[in-house]
């Protein structure tokens, strides 16, 4: 018999989606609790790499997320000249196996739409418009409240809702993401017909220029600059004056901001819940526990492996002792953490303009570690 019977899980993203699945598919009653009034249909791409599409496999949905996104197994090096100059085509690590892709790009809404429609069969219920207001645990069960006046209990409750988790704050841990230094813009655009691959060019108006394919059609593209304060509604003016100096693709892709691209800028943050992620009867996990600039693409990965972790403990144990705890911390803290730190050392070098920086060390060592299962 499962640690758990009845679990209520905060978040309905990638991270709170595939634990619902796996423990939903396991027989636990599980209820999603989401703050959105219904399932977000916008959003930007997102960049998958092999260990996130290992655990999609095991869910069995990777079929699915292969049909939506686009695959590719290399990494394109520019130069910040007028013509985009490739620099270099390297082959990437297959962290997931080699029988899967390096890496996978999709528009991030497809993703969560697979995952969703995927706990639902499982049987996972999904509640939309909670917001999670308090948390109360008596020492055998924890208890929800929420802002419509609703209260609900469960044996074990999953905080997997993001940066600014309420789960967290409610549980007492005061950790909170700080800005890195650095902004992104992206934008969801057609996709140019050389676009096969990432492509990054260092150097030039911003720190980073680089696009990732989502689909026979669509692209991300980004622009990674210092952190100042930005207007979404200048988006495509501001994302046009910075890529006018990146050649080869970037001058379709200059061409296309206009025509409706879906554009959003964030500052990129970082932060490390460190020691035990429960409180008692209450956890968290993904974003809400850990995040990284999207350096080096992990951060959805992070989530799905701290998600599949739990779940088989959970389901390998038959109750919530201390040693399930310690042993969910001794697997994820130091693994996410050096996700964390490889995210925060990469865009420092680029903030300091450190010449000598050893990126293909860093990366090569990072890869290593992620190509062993969680």
């Amino acid at each position: 018999m499962a640690a758990v019977q009845k679990v209520g899980i905060v978040g309905a993203g990638a991270a709170g989606l595939t634990a619902g699945i796996l423990l939903a598919d396991a027989g636990v009653e599980v209820e999603i609790l989401e703050k959105a009034s219904e399932p977000q249909t916008l959003g930007s791409g997102i960049t998958l790499q092999g260990n996130a599409l290992r655990i999609l496999r095991d869910l069995d949905v990777w079929d699915q997320v292969q049909a939506k996104g686009y695959a590719f197994s290399t990494l394109g090096l520019r130069a910040p000249d007028p013509a985009g100059t490739v620099i270099a085509v390297l082959e990437d690590i297959r962290t997931g196996g080699d029988d899967l892709p390096a890496t996978l790009g999709m528009y991030r809404p497809d993703l969560t739409a697979i995952l969703r429609e995927r706990a639902e069969k499982a049987g996972a219920r999904i509640r939309y418009g909670q917001t999670v207001t308090g948390i109360d645990d008596d020492g055998g069960s924890v208890t929800v409240r929420t802002a419509d006046g609703g209260s609900s209990g469960f044996d074990l409750l999953i905080g997997a809702d993001g940066l600014h988790s309420a789960v967290r704050r409610a549980i007492g841990i005061d950790v909170e993401p700080k800005p890195t230094g650095m902004g992104i813009w992206r934008a969801f655009v057609e996709r140019p017909e050389d676009v096969v691959r990432t492509d990054l060019t260092y150097g030039g108006p911003c720190f980073i220029a680089g696009y990732c394919p989502t689909g026979p059609d669509t692209i991300y593209a980004y622009l990674v600059e210092k952190a100042q304060e930005r207007r979404p509604v200048d988006g495509p003016r501001v994302m046009a004056e910075l890529a006018a100096a990146y050649g080869g693709p970037w001058n379709q892709i200059r061409a296309t901001l206009d025509h409706g691209a879906h554009i959003n800028y964030t500052w990129f943050t970082s932060h490390v819940v460190e020691g035990p992620w429960n409180r008692g009867r209450a956890v968290i996990i993904g974003d809400a526990a850990h995040s990284c600039p999207p350096t080096v693409a992990q951060g959805a990965a992070m989530a799905l492996e701290d998600a599949a972790v739990l779940a088989e403990l959970l389901l390998s144990a038959d109750h919530l002792t201390e040693t399930l705890w310690k042993e969910f911390a001794d697997r994820r803290l130091d693994r996410a953490t050096a996700v964390v730190q490889a995210s925060v050392q990469l865009g420092q070098w680029l903030l300091d303009g450190v010449r000598d920086a050893n990126v293909p060390g860093l990366m090569n060592s990072l890869s290593t570690m992620l190509k062993e299962p969680a």
